[in-house]
């Protein structure tokens, strides 16, 4: 087979918006500058655009242009090592995923273990936080989840107390073994950020899984979240003012 015909064979069977490089294409590697010379053939001709630098990626038209890739395809390669997991979006565009913000950015943040000095790529600016549990891709919502209460000041275009109402919507959907592993999972976070999750558990009548949660806290700590009281009416309890 032709390498232009084995290449044009792989591209129809990737999906719409998924980013690839030569290297995803299975013929001889003495033949990547045939690759390139033929992908960028395809890219003279409409089949597929360039993102950037030996990145491409097969367009989705619509009647307002063509669609750029998911920001979890921008940055697969540091989401992912060797079919091993190693970091997780988190930060603006999982705000807007949770239903917390409509705003959308070009900052893509990450959840790692280790994390990087921010750098860009494309038209976004990448960005890093870090993560110390262990990082699963069984247990990614629920950072998730911890990282936006965390940071829950710094979500854009809302307000504490609406965040609040729309993180008790989101904890009452989860199994109680997913409620019990938040819990857990928060250990690891500040405590600013285990004080209102155990005030989110009470709300929805989860006290039983936040003895942990009161145990870890100092006593005499406050903690301020402006506009949480009004939806949580045993803030108070966790100290939160």
């Amino acid at each position: 087979m032709k390498v232009t015909e084995n290449i044009r064979n792989t591209i129809d069977r990737l999906p719409r918006g998924y980013i690839f490089t030569y290297k995803d294409f299975d013929v001889d590697v003495n033949k990547k500058e045939a690759i390139i010379k033929a992908l960028n053939r395809m890219v003279d001709s409409g089949k597929i655009e360039k993102l950037s630098k030996g990145k491409y990626f097969k367009p989705e038209k619509t009647p307002f242009g063509t669609l750029q890739p998911s920001q979890e395809q921008i940055v697969k390669d540091l989401l992912n090592e060797d079919g091993k997991v190693i970091g997780y979006l988190t930060g603006y565009s999982i705000y807007n995923k949770l239903g917390l913000t409509t705003q959308v950015s070009n900052i893509i943040q990450i959840g790692k273990n280790q994390t990087r000095p921010k750098f860009k790529r494309e038209r976004y600016t990448i960005s890093f936080i870090n993560q110390k549990n262990i990082i699963t891709k069984k247990n990614i919502p629920l950072l998730q989840i911890l990282d936006s209460i965390k940071y829950v000041k710094k979500i854009p275009d809302t307000t504490i107390k609406t965040s609040c109402l729309r993180f008790l919507e989101i904890i009452r959907e989860l199994s109680l073994d997913d409620k019990k592993e938040l819990t857990r999972l928060s250990l690891k976070y500040p405590p600013s950020t285990r004080a209102l999750l155990g005030a989110l558990l009470d709300e929805i009548q989860n006290k039983s899984i936040t003895i942990s949660l009161k145990e870890s806290l100092n006593p005499i700590t406050k903690y301020e979240f402006s506009g949480a009281k009004k939806v949580l009416t045993n803030a108070s309890n966790w100290n939160i003012i």
